[in-house]
């Protein structure tokens, strides 16, 4: 089932391709979502290679930079994170982060969620202490755009929660956790 959304995904691709250009907004849309649907699927390569495509175009036609810019940055760190890249995924993540802080403001959920992206990095390299205050700037801007009741929200709790158990606080941990399923 997967192969043949994936193969709809790329036919459909081609066509606005053919029919708007390469460098429709539609068309870039796309590839982010295709680069995505490959990571989800394990193709990472293939997915990197759809998402600096995209990354690349949207940079042609948005010098002076645009939110979108941030997406893909973000994108490509969590195929370099998946594909083991610490280093490349980090810097990718902080890309976005700048460029979030200046297209959508530091209180937005992209940047949320960029930090919550950087902070599995982190926790999965051993750094927990700078995972942990990661997820506090993204909970704080979570609470403070979405409301405690939404699932970013619990999800970065969960995360927090993990960051906390791997450094060896389970009592944080366990307050995460509850918090969390509130």
């Amino acid at each position: 089932k997967h192969a043949e959304a994936l193969a709809m995904q790329e036919k459909a691709l081609a066509v606005e391709r053919q029919a708007l250009g390469h460098e429709h907004e539609r068309h870039i849309m796309s590839l982010l979502n295709l680069g995505t649907s490959y990571r989800e699927q394990g193709m990472l390569d293939e997915a990197l290679a759809v998402l600096q495509e995209g990354l690349g175009i949207m940079r042609r036609i948005h010098p002076e930079r645009h939110s979108r810019e941030g997406m893909f940055l973000v994108s490509i760190g969590s195929v370099l994170r998946d594909q083991g890249k610490k280093e490349e995924a980090l810097a990718m993540y902080n890309q976005g982060i700048r460029i979030y802080r200046r297209t959508v403001g530091p209180q937005s959920p992209e940047m949320g969620r960029a930090l919550v992206n950087t902070s599995i990095v982190m926790r999965d390299h051993g750094n927990h202490q700078e995972a942990i205050e990661r997820l506090e700037q993204a909970l704080a801007i979570f609470r403070g755009v979405l409301g405690d009741e939404h699932n970013e929200v619990a999800g970065t709790l969960f995360n927090m929660a993990l960051a906390k158990g791997r450094s060896g606080d389970n009592e944080g941990a366990t307050v995460c956790v509850r918090e969390a399923h509130r």
